[in-house]
């Protein structure tokens, strides 16, 4: 069970008020709000153990280096990777994905297939465009249907002995649909096709277990997970990491140089160059620990109660349409009220103190299925309650008053 009141209070940006209203965040899909802890522990090491890693004999280096090494152990953990170089700290799931992509230049020949689904996030699309673009490799989509759900039927007939790599979110950020990626991986493996899975979405309310998932790569954002931006990880099985070149060089990822010749170090340090965000990887372990002490199994159960009472509230209003439809999905609802642009909606709501996403949510594909500009989405959290819920649907028939 979550204590509602108790989590609130780990995060003061929920004290705050927008317009001269108590703030009514439901933007969690774009970015989760950070608890005090969290926030804490960026000051901490600013203020005590602010020093470069992995190349100091000095105190200070010495203790921000066993705080950041010892996150990403807390990191490999929570996703139950076999071993800690297999977690690549990066920059967020993008930085994670183009590291993938542009690894995979030296991997694929002309003619070679590619599968990405028609749910995907820009992110995980234009990078592999360019891999195409790089290599005459062939691109191929799973097709949606109307519930927002991949055709698998349709993914079954892609797969050939030429397909070397699927891509696909394990949710849809635009529509909250999970993917059935068990299903996917272990149709993929059958011809030897790498898997990667985009859980920048996911992560947030699932649990993901690397190793009984049987995947190749999978990438996530710190920020969704109430831990800062600018931090992420790639996922990766050793041998993968190990066929794939280093992204960018510098400093850290090498093992010798000479002007002659460089060799590089070993993992995670290849795919590391530079002085990472050191503060932000160190916060990330605090963030998991924090959502692992309320338990996902919670946050799940109690996101699904604010997703179904939502669902029911918002249907109330006359005109609206829900986008994605999928039985399976997490606590996300996209919708539209008539003809009514998103975007008119959300100015006027966030003049009530509610914040939401309009747009196409950097998945334009699926707005181009549905024919329509975008959505207005609604994105909730462990943190969020059924007040709030209320308070969104009274502003939502204020504003569908004033623009009908």
């Amino acid at each position: 069970m979550i204590d509602i009141n108790k989590v609130r209070n780990d995060f003061p940006i929920l004290k705050e008020t927008v317009n001269g209203k108590p703030l009514v965040y439901f933007d969690n899909a774009a970015t989760s709000q950070k608890p005090q802890v969290v926030i804490d522990s960026i000051v901490n090491y600013y203020t005590t153990i602010n020093s470069n890693i992995h190349r100091g004999v000095h105190t200070l280096s010495q203790l921000a280096t066993d705080a950041y090494e010892e996150a990403r152990i807390k990191i490999q953990k929570h996703f139950n990777a076999k071993k800690s170089y297999e977690i690549i700290l990066t920059a967020g799931t993008t930085h994670s994905i183009n590291i993938v992509a542009t690894g995979f230049t030296s991997l694929l020949n002309k003619g070679d297939e590619i599968i990405v689904s028609a749910l995907e996030h820009h992110s995980n699309i234009v990078p592999w465009q360019m891999l195409c673009e790089r290599t005459g490799a062939i691109l191929n989509v799973i097709p949606m249907n109307e519930d927002g759900e991949l055709v698998m039927s349709e993914f079954d007939n892609m797969l050939s002995s030429k397909t070397k790599l699927v891509f696909l979110n394990h949710v849809s950020n635009a529509l909250g649909t999970i993917n059935p990626i068990e299903e996917i991986i272990e149709k993929a493996h059958k011809f030897d096709a790498a898997v990667l899975i985009d859980g920048a979405q996911s992560c947030p309310h699932i649990k993901p277990d690397v190793q009984e998932l049987d995947v190749d790569f999978y990438v996530a954002s710190a920020h969704k997970l109430c831990g800062p931006t600018g931090v992420g990880i790639l996922y990766g099985k050793e041998e993968w990491l190990n066929k794939l070149p280093p992204y960018q060089g510098g400093g850290e990822m090498i093992e010798k140089v000479t002007f002659e010749k460089t060799t590089y170090a070993g993992l995670p340090h290849k795919f590391e160059a530079g002085t990472p965000n050191i503060a932000g990887g160190i916060a990330f372990g605090v963030a998991i620990d924090y959502m692992n002490e309320i338990g996902f199994d919670n946050i799940a159960a109690y996101e699904n109660e604010l997703l179904e009472y939502a669902t029911k509230k918002l249907l109330t209003i006359e005109g609206l349409k829900i986008y994605g439809t999928s039985k399976n999905k997490t606590a996300v609802i996209s919708f539209n009220i008539g003809t009514i642009h998103p975007f008119d909606i959300g100015s006027i709501i966030d003049k009530l103190g509610i914040a939401v996403r309009t747009g196409h949510h950097c998945a334009q594909p699926i707005m181009d299925f549905y024919n329509i500009p975008g959505t207005i989405r609604a994105s909730f959290s462990f943190y969020n309650t059924f007040k709030e819920i209320d308070l969104l649907v009274e502003a939502l028939k204020k504003a569908k008053m004033m623009l009908s």
